[in-house]
């Protein structure tokens, strides 16, 4: 598996490469994240564009973000938005929160960014109570264990034809072991189960590989044909 892992890295490399230069957004985030020594584990550059992509198949004009790290992701979404757009992000530790509004600030795109500080699901029950929404496009990467939970919240603010992704949910093959405890992978198994029994949602697992290993999206969309 380690020489797979060094060709997937390689691969990686070779398409960033090609793929053209980064936008500002995206590379001061990336340099900030590296400054402030934060967990290296957002999103890459190839699945940051992929999200970029998503977000104007969709016309995204509203990006609902659960959890926001050092706003790497974030910045990949800001540039798929619609002209006027905006992405609400929602980071639970509040130095990293304000953090991630420098890093918004110093790339050009804090006008199309909105940082709120919480725990996630306070934070979605506060913004149903607020009417916001609904969303074109909602991205979730936040605590595992929760996963399940946050795409059951995030159904009920996102617009028909809109799309919800969730980050992490292969963890390197541990879902096909249904029967495991990890909390982590419940969780994982828990959102693409709660995906799959949704009415009106179509559903699929994207298996990925690269510089981060062997992972997944779980991506729904809102609005298909009820079951």
């Amino acid at each position: 598996m380690d020489g797979a892992a060094e060709l997937w890295r390689a691969v990686d490399d070779v398409c960033e490469r090609m793929a053209g230069a980064l936008p500002r957004g995206v590379e001061v985030a990336a340099r900030r994240c590296a400054e402030l020594g934060l967990p290296e584990i957002n999103v890459t550059p190839s699945m940051g564009r992929l999200l970029e992509i998503l977000a104007r198949l969709t016309g995204a004009a509203r990006v609902l973000e659960i959890g926001t790290l050092g706003g790497y992701s974030t910045a990949w979404l800001a540039e798929g938005l619609a002209p006027g757009g905006r992405v609400v992000t929602v980071e639970v530790d509040p130095a990293r929160a304000a953090s991630a509004e420098e890093t918004f600030r110093l790339g050009g795109i804090g006008g199309r960014v909105s940082v709120r500080c919480g725990r996630g699901l306070e934070v979605i029950g506060a913004l149903e109570s607020e009417g916001a929404g609904p969303f074109d496009l909602v991205f979730i990467d936040a605590d595992k264990e929760n996963s399940g939970a946050y795409f059951q919240r995030a159904l009920g603010l996102t617009r028909p034809g809109g799309v919800i992704i969730v980050d992490n949910v292969v963890r390197g093959g541990a879902i096909a072991d249904t029967a495991g405890h990890d909390p982590r992978v419940r969780g994982s198994l828990d959102a693409i189960e709660r995906m799959g029994a949704s009415a009106g949602v179509l559903a699929s697992v994207l298996q990925t590989v690269g510089s981060k290993g062997y992972d997944g999206f779980a991506i729904a969309w809102v609005g298909g044909p009820a079951r």
